[in-house]
C-alpha cells in the first residue's frame, strides 16, 4: 500500500504569505512516496543516514499523525525524490505521503481535504506554525492561490485553471540557509522598517493576484513578468543572492518567459523558469553539470 505527497514550487508570494498575503503555488510531478506493509504495531522506519535529531523529529511528527489514524498496524517506510531543505515542499510531501498511506491502512477516508487537514499536524511538529501553503498544495495537486487565515496554518483557496500547458525548469544552486535564519532576518527587518515592508509585501500579493488570473486567461507571458517582478522584490527583501541571481539570468537567458527563487531564498536553494519548452534548456544545464529538471503545473498534457 502506498500514499504519494507532490512536492511544489511557488510560482508567486513566498514570505508575504506569511503575512496574509496570496501565493500562487503548484504541485510538482516529483515528491514523496511512503509505503506501508502489516506489522505488529504502528511504525516508522527510518534510514541509518539521519542523525539522532533528524530521527527523533521524525518520529515525533509521525507518532501525532498515526495516533489520529487510529494507529494502524503497518511498518512505513518513505522515498523521497526531492532534495531536503532546497524550498521544494520535501516535508510537507512527506506529511501528506505518511497520512495518506495511514488513512489507507486504516480504511478511513483519504480524500484530498481529509489528508491536508491531518498531514498539517506533521507540518506544525516540522515548523510550529507553518503557512498552511505547502501541505495543501501537495495533498489537493492543484495549482492554487492561497491565502492564509491570519493567526493560523490554515487559509482559503481557490484551484486554478490554465488552458495551456504550465511548465517550469527547476534548477538547484548550492546550500541553502537554514530556513529559520532567512525568515529571522527577515522578521528583524519588517520590525524595525514595518511600513516600507508592509509596502513590499502587498505588493507581492498583488503580483500573486494578478499572476492567478494570468494563469485563467492562459497569458503565460504576464505570468512571467509578474514572476520577475517578483524576483526585484525578493531581493529588495534581501532574500537573495549573487548565485541565485546568476541561475535567474541564466534562465531568462535560456528563454524563460520569467525566472526566480522559490521559497525561502538566502545563499542557496531552488530557482524556477517558466518556459513554453523546458527540455532544451534542461538538456543544456544537465551538460553544464547543474542539477535540475522539469515539471507540468497545470494546463492540458500531452497524450
Amino acid at each position: 500500500m502506498e500514499g504519494f505527497g507532490a512536492g511544489k514550487v511557488i510560482l508567486l508570494g513566498e514570505h508575504s504569505v506569511v503575512y496574509g498575503h496570496p501565493a500562487l503555488a503548484g504541485p510538482l510531478s516529483y515528491g514523496v512516496t511512503a509505503r506501508a506493509v502489516p506489522a505488529k504495531r504502528c511504525q516508522l522506519s527510518l534510514p541509518g543516514t539521519l542523525s539522532r535529531p533528524q530521527r527523533a523529529l521524525l518520529t515525533r511528527a509521525f507518532q501525532r499523525v498515526a495516533t489520529l489514524c487510529g494507529e494502524p498496524g503497518v511498518k512505513v517506510t518513505l522515498e523521497s525524490e526531492l532534495p531536503l531543505s532546497m524550498g521544494l515542499g520535501s516535508s510537507g510531501a512527506l506529511a501528506v505521503a505518511s497520512t495518506r498511506v495511514l488513512l489507507k491502512a486504516a480504511g478511513r477516508d483519504d480524500s484530498p481535504q481529509e489528508v491536508a487537514r491531518l498531514a498539517l499536524e506533521m507540518e506544525q511538529e516540522f515548523h510550529g506554525t507553518p503557512s498552511g501553503v505547502d501541505h495543501t498544495t501537495s495533498a489537493l495537486e492543484k495549482l492554487l492561490l492561497y491565502k492564509r487565515t491570519p493567526g493560523q496554518s490554515t487559509g482559503r483557496l481557490k484551484v486554478l485553471k490554465s488552458p495551456r500547458p504550465l511548465k517550469v525548469l527547476v534548477a538547484l544552486v548550492g546550500d541553502r540557509s537554514p530556513t529559520k535564519h532567512t525568515v529571522g532576518a527577515l522578521r528583524e527587518r519588517q520590525a524595525r522598517w514595518p511600513e516600507r515592508y508592509t509596502r513590499l509585501f502587498k505588493q507581492i500579493g498583488t503580483l500573486a493576484a494578478e499572476g492567478a488570473k494570468a494563469v485563467e486567461d492562459g497569458d503565460l507571458e504576464a505570468l512571467g513578468d509578474a514572476m520577475n517582478v517578483n524576483q526585484g522584490l525578493l531581493a529588495a527583501l534581501g532574500l537573495s543572492s549573487p548565485q541565485l541571481e546568476d541561475m535567474v539570468y541564466r534562465l531568462r537567458g535560456l528563454g524563460a518567459l520569467g525566472a526566480k527563487l522559490t521559497g525561502a531564498g538566502g545563499d542557496g536553494g531552488a530557482v524556477i523558469g517558466l518556459f513554453l519548452e523546458p527540455e532544451p534548456a534542461v538538456k543544456k544545464l544537465l551538460d553544464d553539470g547543474v542539477r535540475c529538471f522539469s515539471s507540468q503545473l497545470a494546463g492540458p498534457r500531452a497524450l
